[in-house]
Parts: C-alpha cells; sequence; structure tokens
C-alpha cells in the first residue's frame, strides 16, 4: 500500500480502548488534534473495565480535601525507595511529577471524576515518604444509560452478577465488610436504589449505576463520545509503518479490509499486556505459567510487543507481573482474590500443609512468596485458603457470600465439583480430600491459633501493618487479621498465582516514546499502560499503580506529540 496514498490522514492514532488509550485519545483531541482509536475487540474497556478502577496519583489536587498533606518530593522518595535504578530516574519523576497534572487536565476536560480515598494506604508503610492514604483514588459512579447505544459494547466488570445484584464503589465495599450496623444501612440504601429503577428491572436489566473500572471507562466513552472521536472496535492495528526511520501511522484491519491510517503526530500503544498469550509467557515467565490464572482482558495477547517488535523495538520487565492470587469460577472466569485473605480465622496453606507468607500482605507479593515457595520444592501451587465455620459465617470469600447470607446448601454445587471449594468436618478430613499431609497441617493451624489468641504471628508478621489491617475485621481483638481457626467444618479455596496483568512491553522514555534495543527514540512511536514496560518496575506502590501510570503515561505522550520540542522538553522539569 503506498505511503503516499492514505486510507485516512489524521494527527493521532490510538490502539487499545482502555483508560491508557481513551485517556491519550482525549488529551491529544483536547490539544487540537484529529483522533481515531482503534480496538481489536468486539468490546471496549480492555482490563481496566474488570478492575477496581483505583488510580494511584501522590500530590493529587483531591488530597486537601480529605485533610492529607502530599507533595511531589514526597511521592517521588516513595517510588525511588521502592523502584530504585531498575527504571530511569527520568521516568520515575515524570511519574511523579505529573500524575497529579493528569488528573487535573481529565477532570477539567472529560466526564472522570476521581476522589480520594482517606484511609486507602500505600502499601509499604516503612519507605520514605509513605502515605496512610489519600493517593489511592475511586472513582464516582455513573449511569450506563448515558452512553446510549454504546452501552452494549462495554466489557462486564470483574465480579459482574456474582456476589450482590447491585455495584459498589470501593468505600462502600470496605463498608459492606465490616459487617456492622453502617453497613447494614449502606447495603438497604443501595438495595433500595437497585430496585427503585423500575424501568431496569422490569427489563430484567444490570445494575445500570456503575462503579469501579466500569465507571472510568463509561466515563472516558462518554468523552470521547462527546468530542466525536471515532472508536473501531473489531479493529486490529496489524502493522506499523515508517518513513526515514519515524513512524507515521499503521495497517488497520477492519470489515475484511487492510487500511493504511496515516498519523502525522504519531501512534500511541495501548493494547494491554501479554497475560493471555500462553506461548509468550512461558517464554518469558517463570514456570509453572499459562494464560489459566490471569484476571486480564481476553485481548491481552501482547499486540504492541508484536508489531513493534518488527521495528527493533526494547524489551523490559518481561518476567513480571502485577500479581495476585486468583481463582478460576465454574463459569469460567478468572477472579483476582485480593481481600478474603486478610480476614481473621484464616490461613494459606501449600500441599505440605504450611504456611509460606503473611496472607494479609499486598497481593503482588503474596505470589512472589508463593512462587518462592513452590521453587523450595514444596508444592504451593496450587495453595489453599483454610478457614472454619465462623470465617465462613461472617466474611465473603471471593464471590462466595458469607454463610449467614447464603448458606452452603445454596451455593452452586459446581462450587464443590470442581474443586474450586471444598468442605469437611475437621481438619484431618479436609487434609484427606486435598491430598496434603494431614498432620503437618494440624500442626500448622495449632501453631496459628496460639499466635492468633495473643494477637501476634512472629512467622509472618500479620496483621502488624496498616495495609494487613485495611482488609481485616476491626471487631476482631487485639489482632484484626488474626482469630483462631476451631470451629468446624472446615474449608479450603483453591489459589493459583494469578495475575491482574503483565507488566513486561515496550521500553520507553520519560516521554513514553518506545526506544529501540539500542536504547535510541523511534520517533513517533509511543507507549502506554502495559503494552510499555511498567514504570512501577517490578514492585506494586499501592492500590491504583497500574491505572494511574497508565493514564499519566498516555497523558505525557499526547503532550509531547503536540508540543514544539521546547515546551515538551519541560514535562519532566
Amino acid at each position: 500500500m503506498p505511503l503516499q496514498n492514505p486510507d485516512l490522514e489524521i494527527d493521532w492514532l490510538v490502539a487499545g480502548a482502555g483508560a491508557a488509550g481513551m485517556t491519550g485519545a482525549i488529551v491529544a483531541h483536547q490539544l487540537g488534534g484529529t483522533v481515531l482509536v482503534v480496538e481489536k475487540e468486539p468490546l471496549y474497556g480492555g482490563t481496566t473495565a474488570k478492575s477496581g478502577g483505583v488510580a494511584w496519583i501522590p500530590g493529587n489536587h483531591c488530597q486537601a480535601d480529605a485533610g492529607i498533606s502530599d507533595s511531589v518530593e514526597e511521592g517521588y522518595a516513595y517510588l525511588k525507595a521502592l523502584i530504585g535504578d531498575s527504571v530511569s530516574d527520568a521516568r520515575i519523576r515524570a511519574y511523579a511529577q505529573h500524575a497529579r497534572d493528569m488528573l487535573v487536565f481529565m477532570m477539567q476536560h472529560s466526564h472522570v471524576e476521581y476522589s480520594a480515598l482517606p484511609k486507602y494506604m500505600d502499601y509499604y508503610e516503612t519507605a520514605p515518604g509513605y502515605k496512610s492514604g489519600g493517593r489511592s483514588m475511586d472513582n464516582a459512579p455513573i449511569d450506563l444509560r448515558r452512553l446510549g447505544a454504546d452501552a452494549d459494547f462495554i466489557r462486564v466488570g470483574h465480579y459482574d452478577g456474582l456476589l450482590l445484584p447491585f455495584n459498589l464503589t470501593v468505600e462502600e465495599g470496605v463498608s459492606l465488610q465490616e459487617m456492622n450496623i453502617g453497613s447494614y444501612l449502606t447495603g438497604l440504601r443501595l438495595l433500595l436504589r437497585y430496585l427503585m429503577d423500575i424501568p431496569a428491572r422490569l427489563k430484567r436489566q444490570r445494575d445500570n449505576r456503575l462503579t469501579l473500572g466500569l465507571a472510568l471507562i463509561a466515563r472516558l466513552r462518554l468523552s470521547l463520545q462527546d468530542r466525536h472521536i471515532p472508536l473501531w472496535l473489531d479493529a486490529p492495528l496489524q502493522e506499523l509503518v515508517q518513513e526515514d526511520g519515524r513512524v507515521c501511522g499503521a495497517l488497520v484491519a477492519r470489515a475484511g479490509e487492510m487500511l493504511y491510517v496515516r498519523a502525522n503526530r504519531g501512534v500511541l500503544l495501548a493494547t494491554g499486556g501479554f497475560s493471555q498469550n500462553a506461548e509468550m509467557r512461558r517464554r518469558y515467565q517463570q514456570a509453572p505459567i499459562g494464560s489459566d490464572w490471569t484476571a486480564a482482558a481476553p485481548g491481552a495477547t501482547g499486540d504492541a510487543i508484536t508489531v513493534a517488535g518488527k521495528i527493533d523495538a526494547d524489551l523490559d520487565f518481561m518476567a513480571c507481573a502485577w500479581w495476585s492470587p486468583s481463582y478460576r469460577i465454574p463459569d469460567g472466569r478468572v477472579l483476582a482474590l485480593i481481600s478474603g485473605k486478610s480476614n481473621p480465622g484464616s490461613i494459606i496453606v501449600n500441599q505440605q500443609g504450611k504456611r509460606f507468607a503473611n496472607e494479609a500482605q499486598p497481593y503482588e507479593d503474596f505470589v512472589k512468596a508463593q512462587y518462592a515457595s513452590h521453587g523450595r520444592g514444596e508444592q504451593a501451587i496450587p495453595c489453599y485458603l483454610i478457614f472454619d465455620a465462623t470465617y465462613r459465617s461472617k466474611y465473603a470469600v471471593g464471590h462466595i457470600k458469607p454463610g449467614k447470607i447464603e448458606q452452603d446448601a445454596r451455593l452452586a454445587a459446581t462450587n464443590f465439583e470442581s474443586g474450586l471449594l471444598t468442605r469437611a468436618d475437621s481438619l484431618a478430613a479436609l487434609a484427606y480430600k486435598l491430598q496434603i499431609d494431614s498432620d503437618r497441617l494440624r500442626q500448622t493451624v495449632d501453631t496459628f491459633n496460639q499466635y492468633a489468641r495473643v494477637g501476634e504471628d512472629p512467622e509472618f508478621g500479620r496483621g502488624e501493618s496498616e495495609h494487613d489491617r485495611y482488609y481485616a475485621d476491626p471487631s476482631v481483638k487485639p489482632n484484626p487479621s488474626l482469630a483462631p481457626l476451631e470451629t468446624a467444618p472446615y474449608y479450603a479455596l483453591r489459589c493459583d498465582p494469578g495475575d491482574l496483568d503483565t507488566k513486561g512491553g515496550l521500553s520507553c522514555d520519560e516521554y513514553a516514546r518506545v526506544l529501540r534495543t539500542d536504547g535510541s527514540v523511534i520517533e513517533g512511536l509511543f507507549a502506554a499502560g502495559n503494552a510499555s514496560a511498567a514504570a512501577m518496575g517490578d514492585t506494586y506502590p499501592g492500590a491504583g499503580a497500574t491505572i494511574g501510570s497508565a493514564m499519566t503515561f498516555a497523558y505525557i505522550a499526547a503532550q509531547w506529540a503536540f508540543a514544539d520540542q521546547q515546551t515538551a522538553g519541560d514535562t519532566d522539569e
């Protein structure tokens, strides 16, 4: 296809319709560009739609409303302490400096609406620059019907229709988990709102009040609509086009045709990671690995790596992922186990019947510990969340409602038949069913119960950090994450070393420009989100680090592409 005859000529081409892609499109349009977004899937939203939608933004302007003091330098100090030299200092500083600029820009020029979560702490309280709240931010709910016909093409969320009939914000979810009078009032209010949506109930629609990642995606899609930015679905970017070493567009497949889209200002790759590409995961990541345990969207197959690899793009952090323990439910969906592992009255053991980590620690660290245990020959893949009848009665575990709400007899039999959930009248019987060492499991539980009664875990320090206590039960004293397992029947939930998506991708500089293997810049080519090598390196600073960095570097990319050299160079000062 001759370069001088494009089928469409625009300023800015974006591949991928998740948080990074749509943010980059909105910023470019606001700066005066003509923009096209292409998405290979028949639905938009990507992994963002399946996520909590939280964005981690140090020094953001909403913190003052929550009475929190923060700064760019504190955010940078915290990131630098965690990431070290594994990511260029300029890239770390660019994120610390411009995350808040991105948020202000998006809240001024789009429907994006975030508020600071004052009690949602960073993950590592001993690191300099740590904050006990305010950097992780929650989306405001939005009515799906505002999208009109585009509502039919949004990707379904992570827990859609599983735990409750209505959707929850982060703060509403935490309130319900506390299981007190305030929780019941919150639940009643949300249930009444859901039931009073008479048109939706008559049509048997799902809850039209979107929250979390779905709310962010809906707000971004609505912003594209307002600006008349076209979004092509079922339109994969197949190949990048260059002129004199500069990317000037791409070949895009649409409706059976291969179209040459010329992009005069550049191409932004925001197609997600490679979680769903089993072959690529086996090539780059530690065994056992595959695509069976990821909670990422099905389109996360490494497309950016494939197309940019053809023009000598460099890669980094390919062995890494945004790890989280996960489990597969009988209908085939993979869910991340974020909170249930912190509640008192539970432990996680390997197939030797031993604890191997602080169960309540950040989810990425837990999976790293799971792989380490497995590497020592302790058969930690899969591992099992073990809990007793008291826990089962009081707490949700993943998608399974508390027993006081949904007793075992009402659970779908496939939960047990599939091996996801196991129940027995004694620990010995549970061990037999799981084929793990009965004596060692009993010894592990007896030792843990001693720790729980005094409120200290000398082996792994569970419940000592603010993070550990956030998802635990404040009514349990002296340690909200520790309680004995002593009431039959006993249960086990199978847990695999899953992820929210991979971290490995295209190496980029502080302006989100893709780099060649020799370190030079591929002019005209940008990457953001999980298509790029993680700006966080092999770390997870706090809830929302994935989405926060995705949106920020998409913002930086568009700012660079639509500014002259002198103005663009100011982005790292």
